[in-house]
């Protein structure tokens, strides 16, 4: 299809199978998530969440099916062979594009449990994938500028708090917690001005990982360490709809828990702390270097 067909008119079809895709399974989401809600016992939620899991798998595999119609891209992707769906997997990623989020559902759904991505506090108000999202209990966090954290200590208690919350509910069955470390999509301009000492990346946050890990730190069955690039630059949306992502290269590394990172006191104790940043920095130097060679190997 995408041969012969405009790119716009390709994008107002693949538009359509979205929105009608997430009009079909949403419906389902929220009738059991309101059913948990009546009927909040831990016994409930062990039937129930695995239902949910599947509707939302289902979701995901029916948009894995028009992105195969409407998409003419080329695929490479490396590291994602020996995972289970049946461990819990830290996934530490690089934010280029909302299409990453697709990117990795399309890629690791049935190979390891559902994505669990935190997400911004405002986006709960997003029409209908809002709803979708608290059913499938994302977490939603309030973001928080330096500024404003020195001026309220408080407000990266109530952040803390909030990921504790969402990762000890993930416990209770086998889940992937997505963490974007950079915070927010790479551009250029981010990039200047926040002086970043790596070419292809913004500088990493260690709060959100570190808290996790220190969570789930035994429930996690490994850390999968995810390289996104696009050869032909970073994809908007519509760009993505309209069949213009011609290729995606993916590198996945499966990586030990740090286990004396994660039983530290992250938040209180100072050594702990430069500890988790310099892995994290170290893991974020050796991205850097992986996309920087995925992009010149794409020249040759």
């Amino acid at each position: 299809m995408p041969g012969f067909l405009p790119a716009p008119l390709i994008g107002l079809l693949a538009s359509l199978l979205l929105v009608l895709n997430t009009l079909f399974w949403v419906p389902f989401l929220l009738l059991l998530a309101m059913v948990k809600c009546l009927l909040p016992f831990r016994a409930a939620r062990l039937r129930l969440d695995p239902l949910l899991v599947r509707v939302a798998e289902a979701w995901i595999r029916c948009n894995s099916g028009w992105m195969a119609l409407t998409q003419a891209t080329r695929w490479d992707v490396e590291g994602i062979s020996g995972l289970t769906p049946r461990g819990w997997y830290l996934v530490n990623c690089n934010h280029q594009s909302w299409v990453d989020i697709l990117v990795l559902q399309h890629l690791l759904t049935g190979r390891i449990p559902l994505l669990k991505f935190f997400l911004k506090q405002q986006l709960i108000w997003v029409p209908v994938m809002g709803l979708a999202w608290w059913a499938l209990e994302f977490p939603f966090m309030r973001r928080h500028g330096e500024e404003e954290l020195r001026k309220n200590p408080g407000l990266r208690r109530q952040d803390q708090e909030a990921t504790r919350i969402a990762c000890e509910k993930f416990s209770l069955i086998p889940t992937s917690v997505v963490n974007f470390c950079e915070g927010t999509r790479f551009t250029a301009l981010k990039h200047q001005r926040q002086r970043s000492p790596y070419r292809h990346l913004l500088r990493p946050k260690a709060g959100g990982i570190a808290l996790a890990l220190n969570v789930m730190g035994e429930k996690f069955h490994a850390i999968l360490d995810v390289t996104l690039v696009y050869p032909d630059g970073a994809p908007n949306f519509w760009d993505f709809l309209c069949g213009r992502l011609r290729c995606v290269r993916v590198r996945v590394r499966n990586l030990p828990v740090p286990r004396d990172l994660a039983s530290g006191d992250y938040a209180n104790d100072a050594a702990v702390r430069q500890a988790f940043q310099h892995w994290l920095q170290t893991l974020w130097q050796e991205k850097d270097i992986q996309i920087a060679a995925l992009l010149d190997s794409e020249k040759h």
